[in-house]
């Protein structure tokens, strides 16, 4: 099969597709990754074709932006991605594998062109009873509470794409057709969508309808002659096991705050500390701290005490995975979710939000983290359990199933 993958985000809604797309490739099928100029090595790195969709938009300004604002700043943003997915597929393409972004953008273009279209999911979208929706935070509502908090979110979703499908339907020449329209008629027909997670963090949720599966969690490609670099090595050699401290793509241009608020932590619970630069600029120099670059997390979680991140569902993932308890730093979005359900199964502190984040409290969490072996057990517990689970297998077997 010709396969393309649309995702558009940053690098933790990106990174896990070259991973899929790559196990994709050695099962024989052609893949291309559609997704923003950003990621175009990654995507050639693991072997994949690549085409280029329109980046995200910037909300402007430094300070945090309302409601209204982001809203407007998404459905600019998807209007944009809309017309650009339409030039990313072209008439050889067997299958759409749809990221949670692209999906309601997605359907449109399979209406069009006929082609098969499967979700390939980071989250779990769909209403549940099991907890509330992933960007309405962490605090249940119950059964029936969460279930509604659920469905209001898509409906706000639906908003939010509302300009961006009226415009792509105009282009491909289909009859007006509202956003939640669509997305009912793909519930009722039982549209199929695998979750890239795992069971460890989510187990799937007992009420939800057929053909919405969870499959375990898709690594990003990391090639197999990849190393540590010298001075990482030396570092990581030169001590005790220090704590990986990073923020991914989140909190720009805080770095300069976020530096002194983790070393001051670290030596005041007598921990040495590698610090990622990511998007917030974190930098800092001494003997007990190293500042590096882009890592593989697969490469260097392994040899850390702990990890303080911003609970991205990528990030914490791969901490897991390693065996390594956290201490979560929910900055947006589905962070403070996936940091809840890290401190639920016992392998994380409780989250510290990101605008409570301070030297103290910090410091506090990691000489939990790091001496009570607790946390440690729970992460390798997390860690046994997500051996077990082939992700990426899962999901060519299933996609093959589904189109066979």
């Amino acid at each position: 099969m010709r396969i393309l993958i649309a995702a558009a985000g940053s690098r933790g809604d990106i990174a896990p597709y070259t991973g899929l797309g790559a196990e994709l490739r050695r099962a024989g099928h052609e893949v291309t990754l559609a997704t923003t100029d950003a990621f175009a090595p990654s995507a050639r790195e693991a072997g994949l074709e690549f085409r280029g969709l329109p980046a995200r938009a910037e909300t402007g300004g430094g300070g945090a932006p309302d409601k209204r604002e982001l809203m407007r700043t998404a459905a600019a943003f998807v209007t944009e991605l809309g017309q650009g997915f339409v030039d990313a597929v072209d008439r050889g393409t067997d299958l759409l594998l749809l990221s949670t972004t692209t999906a309601p953008l997605g359907w449109h273009l399979a209406e069009a062109t006929g082609t098969p279209a499967v979700g390939a999911y980071l989250q779990p979208t769909a209403p549940t009873g099991d907890f509330p929706p992933v960007v309405m935070g962490s605090r249940s509502l119950g059964r029936l509470g969460n279930r509604m908090a659920g469905r209001f979110a898509l409906r706000m979703a639906d908003r939010v794409y509302d300009r961006a499908v009226t415009e792509l339907r105009r282009r491909l020449d289909l009859p007006p057709l509202a956003p939640h329209v669509m997305r009912r008629r793909q519930e009722r027909a039982g549209w199929p969508v695998l979750h890239g997670f795992s069971t460890a963090l989510v187990p799937r949720p007992s009420d939800w309808r057929p053909g919405l599966d969870v499959v375990g969690t898709w690594w990003p490609y990391v090639d197999a002659d990849r190393r540590l670099t010298v001075d990482l090595e030396d570092f990581l050699a030169a001590g005790p096991r220090p704590v990986f401290i990073g923020f991914g793509s989140m909190a720009g241009g805080q770095g300069e705050r976020l530096s002194e608020v983790a070393v001051r932590a670290l030596r005041a619970a007598g921990l040495r500390g590698i610090l990622q630069t990511g998007s917030a600029g974190l930098e800092a120099d001494g003997d007990d701290v190293l500042t590096i670059g882009d890592v593989p997390h697969a490469l260097l979680f392994p040899r850390v005490a702990a990890v303080v991140h911003h609970a991205g569902a990528g990030t914490a993932a791969a901490g897991l995975r390693a065996g390594v308890p956290a201490v979560p730093v929910p900055v947006a979005a589905d962070q403070p979710f996936w940091a809840a359900r890290l401190a639920a199964i016992g392998a994380a502190t409780a989250p510290i939000p990101f605008t409570s984040l301070s030297a103290e409290r910090l410091a506090d969490a990691l000489g939990q983290v790091v001496r009570r072996q607790a946390y440690a057990r729970a992460a390798s517990v997390a860690a046994r359990h997500m051996a077990t689970e082939d992700g990426a297998g899962m999901a060519v077997k299933a996609l093959e199933r589904l189109t066979g």
